[in-house]
């Protein structure tokens, strides 16, 4: 099943556990979308100016970054607390984008995150009203049992985020406030679920073709890299002293050497870590030259030495899989706790909805989800990160497509 099933019906599931992800961006889309055939049904109060357009006497101007974004049962979101939940995310793709881009990224972001922060702050409160409480101790167990299901611990957890400059105690926060979430809803959901195994039949009849796995081959590869560092050297002895390499290395590969240890010592590609395993991967994934060479080999097999712009490859193959169908009954179990997730989602949104419509959620003048832009864009933010445990990094750096083309 983890093959069968598209990527956008795993996200659903993988979102199901950690609602305000799941719905910052949901409901934000349908604001969005109704807004262009209804008016704004979330104003300022009538006769009573939003809080930051009364300036007192004696009191200093707020600065923009401290102005108020939107009041929330009166709670305020301030801009800064927008811009803080932005900075990561520019960071990511501040280097890779023209200015331009950036500030459209921050335009399209800011509704969404904007979103996102009232709707924490509604399930806060409704986490407090209900009396709910996260213990410690529940946090922990909650991190032990997903770091273990990655082949991790808690102490793997806690220093990929350290290197990756993220704080652990806060990812902690985040996750008790998702598991907060998920208690509340809960309630919401009990007694109002009820997933068949009819079904989960007639999912898996309209969705064939999701349950479908195309033949898979699994290989190893050495890559010798002409070197062409040396703007002064010939390129063309470069691919000659390249190849000769590869010819050598496949020689003794023949002769009875391992190649698993020959790929650590001398390929060039960041496969060469685990011995130069690629992996199971399809066809359409390679380049035409290394395809074609992989798919005519038989499990055991090695090839002649494979020229690609890469440069020279040893390819061995170690698996085959043929196409195949998952059958229903291998299927079941998964399907139903899909269809299970997928409803707890639209009855989480349903939710969602009936806490904003009888909420008071009051914007300054200007600053309305349809009021015209005024100026340099405001800063935006992604959606809340509540994620219950940070992604491990690949075991290995090699990316199918990107390691042999």
């Amino acid at each position: 099943m983890k093959t069968c099933i598209s990527r956008q019906t795993l996200q659903i599931a993988a979102t199901a556990a950690c609602f305000v992800i799941l719905f910052a961006p949901v409901l934000s889309a349908k604001a969005k979308a109704k807004a262009k055939s209804e008016p704004n049904t979330v104003s300022t109060e009538p006769n009573k100016p939003a809080k930051t357009a009364i300036k007192e006497p004696n009191k200093p101007t707020e600065t923009a970054a401290d102005s108020v974004a939107v009041t929330v049962n009166g709670v305020n979101i301030n801009e800064s607390q927008i811009e803080a939940q932005l900075k990561p995310q520019l960071a990511k793709v501040g280097a890779q984008l023209p200015p331009a881009f950036v500030e459209q990224y921050k335009n399209q972001l800011r509704g969404q995150v904007l979103e996102g922060m009232i709707v924490e702050q509604l399930l806060d409160g409704k986490v407090k009203e209900n009396n709910i409480i996260v213990t410690e101790e529940e946090v922990v167990g909650h991190l032990e049992k997903t770091a273990a299901q990655q082949n991790l611990s808690l102490n793997d957890i806690t220093e990929m985020m350290e290197a990756r400059g993220q704080s652990f105690d806060e990812a902690k926060q985040r996750i008790k406030k998702g598991m907060a979430y998920q208690k509340l809803m809960d309630t919401q959901w009990a007694g109002k679920i009820n997933v068949t195994e009819d079904d989960a039949r007639k999912y898996y009849s309209e969705n064939k073709t999701k349950f479908e796995t195309p033949e898979q081959v699994r290989a190893s590869h050495i890559l010798i890299k002409p070197r062409t560092t040396d703007p002064n050297a010939d390129p063309n002895q470069a691919k000659v002293t390249a190849k000769a390499k590869a010819q050598d290395l496949l020689k003794q590969i023949k002769d009875g050497a391992d190649f698993a240890e020959l790929a650590k010592t001398n390929s060039d590609c960041p496969s060469s870590k685990p011995g130069g395993d690629l992996d199971f991967f399809g066809r359409g994934q390679m380049v035409p030259a290394f395809e074609r060479a992989v798919f005519a080999l038989k499990p055991g097999q090695v090839s002649d030495v494979v020229e690609t712009n890469f440069g020279y490859h040893i390819i061995k193959l170690t698996d085959h899989k043929d196409a195949n169908t998952i059958p229903f009954e291998q299927a079941k179990d998964d399907i139903v706790k899909l269809l299970t997730q997928t409803k707890q989602a639209d009855l989480a949104e349903e939710y969602i909805t009936s806490l904003k419509a009888n909420a008071n959620i009051v914007y300054p003048p200007g600053k309305e989800p349809n009021a015209p832009a005024a100026g340099p864009a405001t800063t935006a933010s992604p959606r809340p990160d509540n994620k219950p445990v940070p992604e491990p990094e690949e075991k290995t750096s090699v990316k199918k497509k990107t390691s042999v083309k």
